[in-house]
Parts: C-alpha cells; sequence; structure tokens
C-alpha cells in the first residue's frame, strides 16, 4: 500500500485483500449476473493487466465454481448480448461512471474488447503483445521505474492525467513549449542525467516523440480513442524513487501577477485583475478552478454531481489571459 509521508513504518503497510485471480473471476462472475457499467469497466481493465499472462485456468476454475454456486451459466458473449440488462448497460453507462472518472472512455470501447477477453479465457487465445516503445536519443537509466505515485514527486505537470489517459487507452491534448499536439501516452523514462521523459505517439501522424516532463504545459485527456502500437508502460512496480524536478513552463507561463502596491486609495489586499491566470483540474472529480497564482492547491469544494470531493490537489491544464 504506497504511503508516501515520513511516518510509514520500515516493514511498510500490508492490507488484507482478494488474489488477482479470485478478484478477476468474482468481477466476470459479477458482470454475468447484475450486466452493471462498473463491472464492465473493471473486467476490461483487469483483461488488460499483465497479471493476465499468469493465472488462466485458476481465473477459469474459480470462476465455473462461482457460477455454479450462484446458479448462472458461465457467461458467453451471446449470453451477455442477449440479456434484458443489454440496452440498459448502454444507456446507463454514463449516468453510473462519469461522476468517478476524469474522463469516461466510450461505452463501445469497452464492450468490443470483451470477445477477445472470452477468447483468452475459454481458448487460451492471447493476442499479440506489442514490442516496447524503443529508446529515442538520450541514454535511460533502465534500472529506474516509475513511483506507484506522482503525487509524492513534487511536481505539478499532469502525470496522474496521462496516467489514466494511457490505462483508458485515450488520447491526450497535450500542451508543450507553446504549441499543442494530440497524443497518444506510452511510457515514462527517466534519462541518465535526471530528465524525466513522457514517451508517445502523434495520434495524427502516427511518428514516435519524447517528451520532458518538466517542459509540459498543461495535458487534457480526450474522449479519443486508441488501439496501443506499443506496449503501455507508464505505472509499474518498483522504488518509489524520482528526481524532484521543477516545472518550465516557458516565459509566458512563468510569469505571475503581482499585487499592486497600496496607494491609500485602494485596500492593501486588492490585488490586480489582470495578467494570467492559471487553470487547475482536480485529479479526483476533473472540476476546474482559476485561480490568479500559480498554486495547484484546491480548496473543499464539491464534484460535478454535487457530492464532496477529497481531492486538494490540481494539475495545470491552462492559462487565461
Amino acid at each position: 500500500m504506497h504511503h508516501p509521508y515520513s511516518d510509514k513504518p520500515e516493514n511498510g503497510i500490508q492490507i488484507q485483500a482478494y488474489c488477482f485471480e479470485e478478484l478477476f473471476a468474482e468481477k466476470i462472475r459479477a458482470l454475468a449476473e447484475r450486466l452493471r457499467p462498473r463491472d464492465l469497466y473493471d473486467v476490461i481493465h483487469l483483461h488488460r493487466h499483465d497479471s493476465t499472462k499468469h493465472g488462466r485456468d485458476i481465473i477459469l476454475g474459480a470462476l465455473e465454481k462461482k457460477c455454479s454456486f450462484k446458479g448462472i451459466s458461465v457467461p458467453t458473449m451471446d449470453i451477455l448480448e442477449n440479456k434484458p440488462e443489454r440496452g440498459e448497460l448502454e444507456t446507463e453507462w454514463e449516468n453510473m461512471l462519469g461522476h468517478q472518472v476524469p474522463v469516461l472512455p466510450l461505452f463501445e470501447q469497452f464492450w468490443e474488447e470483451l470477445p477477445e477477453l472470452f477468447e483468452w479465457l475459454y481458448r487460451a487465445v492471447v493476442k499479440p503483445v506489442p514490442s516496447v516503445m524503443a529508446v529515442m536519443g538520450d541514454a535511460i537509466d533502465t534500472a529506474w521505474h516509475p513511483p506507484a505515485m506522482s503525487q509524492a514527486w513534487h511536481i505539478s505537470a499532469p502525470i496522474e492525467a496521462i496516467r489514466f489517459a494511457a490505462a483508458n487507452r485515450l488520447c491526450v491534448d497535450l500542451t508543450y513549449q507553446g504549441s499543442r499536439r494530440l497524443i497518444e501516452p506510452y511510457s515514462l523514462r527517466r534519462t541518465r542525467d535526471g530528465n524525466l521523459l513522457l514517451y508517445a505517439v502523434k495520434h495524427n501522424t502516427g511518428e514516435d516523440r519524447s517528451y520532458r516532463v518538466d517542459r509540459i504545459q498543461g495535458a487534457q485527456v480526450t474522449k479519443i480513442s486508441f488501439t496501443p502500437r506499443y506496449v503501455i508502460e507508464p505505472t509499474s512496480s518498483g522504488p518509489i524513487s524520482a528526481p524532484l524536478t521543477t516545472v518550465r513552463t516557458g516565459r509566458i507561463a512563468s510569469v505571475k501577477p503581482q499585487p499592486i502596491r497600496s496607494t491609500g486609495r485602494r485596500p492593501k489586499s486588492f490585488t490586480s485583475d489582470y495578467g494570467p491566470k492559471y487553470v487547475f483540474e482536480c485529479s479526483y472529480c476533473g472540476k476546474k478552478f482559476t485561480h490568479k497564482t500559480n498554486d495547484s492547491k484546491l480548496n473543499k469544494h464539491k464534484d460535478k454531481h454535487g457530492y464532496p470531493c477529497p481531492g486538494r490537489t490540481g494539475f495545470f491544464v491552462d492559462m487565461k489571459y
């Protein structure tokens, strides 16, 4: 269990949890029995996980026992397609999941991946694994692994948003050194001289590109999906280790509005309404806030659906003038 604070016990923190195979089998059983959006979303993410390379027989055996105990058939694509709840599953996709994720992928993206899951589960048909994205120019530190949570890196670059997009196979509208491009995010790497790099592909041209994290000015997750050309690896297990990075956002983005000195005619607390405004997006609920200073801290707020949000840190997405 990730705990990025100084009071972490020497032996770490352990919690009791289902093993991967048990969890996967239980989620497939739940999908077959009630056909709810959350189950479909979870099942596809578990199928994409590296652990699906192992324990297929254990997952299938557990699923058969669970379905037998519940008195239902082991699910197939035909069974799910013909269930009365099939129409409701699609219509409720946005209602049940829209408030739980920053950007909700399209329903079709997940539903159309189910046949591949069943082919793997019942017939051991495994889709060919894409190659790892090749190193581009810089000398890469191969011993380094991305931390579990970028909040512990002490950087304001929107890495968590980019990781979310990669896991959901969604393109990112990336603002980098004053210009924007639509990218497919694949990998986070560190050079031997300490620079963090985002490896990506330009969606419209198919060109491989690397972007220094400290030069990323903003990242907006889109609903444009992509089919992976390479292994998606923005998160992996390993030591929590990354260098402190100062985000440079260029000449314009680095300018902060300065308070106007009091002349006696205005209150001392007066701050000019002119100058750039900084737009931050909550990493939990996706709600956007405009600040007069480049400060990513968020006050208590409610999400888009009116529920209290635990998010207190935003990531930079835009500037207004």
